[in-house]
């Protein structure tokens, strides 16, 4: 009911307004010449902003007010996510009331959103507007190289991914000119983008490659760990093993034995329970 009555005053006040602009009369035209001054142009927009009303369709009136209170009673956290998802897609700077009109997320009224917006390490905030930003600034695909040429101990993909759409095909565009290498960290388990200096080119000679190619070298690994064995190395692996235990089921596989407990040379025997020794000797 509360909804309702909301939505038939706002009804109320639209028609009022509505009437209200209808009776006002229409301003002229300013004339051209020097004295008239033009009001200074907004930054251009590299793609029309479309409110979330209009990007999702509502039944009626009354599921957009609850979608909207839905969102706005949200945690701070649901809130920030939500304006960190418009500025990454936007790319643009965008006011309070422009961030409310695209993802119904009142900046300006939660004063917990606003304050956790201004301290976020992915936007900047320049007093009037909100806008992404991304560790490495960066454009295009020259830039991106640039970056990696300065940074000689690597560059994470985690880093790079935001810095502009299509960051990832350009890295792997640059891979595949042979500009960059893109290994995985063992340990992050996460790509790192190195640089591919064209200064270190080793030319080799042809003998030295003939050389190389010509030692014959175990195939499988098996072969490996007898070659270590035989120049007097312990292998790490058991392939023989491993190979016989294939397909046994873990209750046959034989447990290792456990060793025993040798007995410390500090320990101290007693003869204690062979009396007879001691009978010669004399005790005071």
């Amino acid at each position: 009911m509360a909804l309702a009555q909301k939505l038939a005053q706002f009804n109320k006040q639209q028609e009022k307004l509505q009437a209200s602009l209808a009776t006002l009369p229409t301003r002229p035209k300013p004339a051209s010449g020097s004295a008239s001054r033009k009001a200074p142009a907004p930054p251009p927009r590299s793609q029309p902003l479309v409110p979330l009303a209009q990007r999702f369709s509502f039944t009626n009136d009354t599921e957009k007010l609850q979608q909207i209170a839905t969102i706005q009673k949200s945690p701070v956290g649901a809130q920030i996510k939500r304006v960190l998802d418009l500025l990454l897609e936007t790319r643009q700077s965008l006011l309070p009331e422009e961030i409310n009109d695209l993802c119904f997320v009142d900046v300006k009224g939660n004063k917990d959103v606003f304050e956790s917006l201004k301290s976020n390490v992915k936007v900047s905030f320049d007093g009037q507007r909100f806008a992404y930003k991304s560790k490495h600034v960066l454009k295009n695909k020259d830039e991106l190289l640039v970056l990696v040429r300065k940074l000689s101990e690597g560059v994470p993909m985690g880093d790079l991914k935001d810095s502009y759409p299509g960051i990832a095909a350009d890295v792997q565009d640059l891979k595949a000119s042979g500009k960059v290498w893109v290994l995985m960290n063992s340990d992050s388990q996460e790509d790192i983008v190195y640089p591919n200096d064209p200064k270190i080119d080793i030319k080799v000679d042809e003998d030295l490659k003939q050389l190389i190619r010509g030692i014959d070298t175990p195939r499988e690994f098996m072969d490996v760990e007898r070659e270590l064995q035989k120049a007097g190395m312990k292998p790490a692996t058991n392939s023989a093993r491993r190979e016989a235990m294939a397909g046994v089921p873990r209750s046959q596989i034989p447990k290792p034995q456990k060793k025993k407990r040798r007995e410390s040379k500090r320990t101290k025997y007693t003869n204690a329970h062979l009396p007879e020794l001691f009978k010669s000797i004399d005790v005071p």
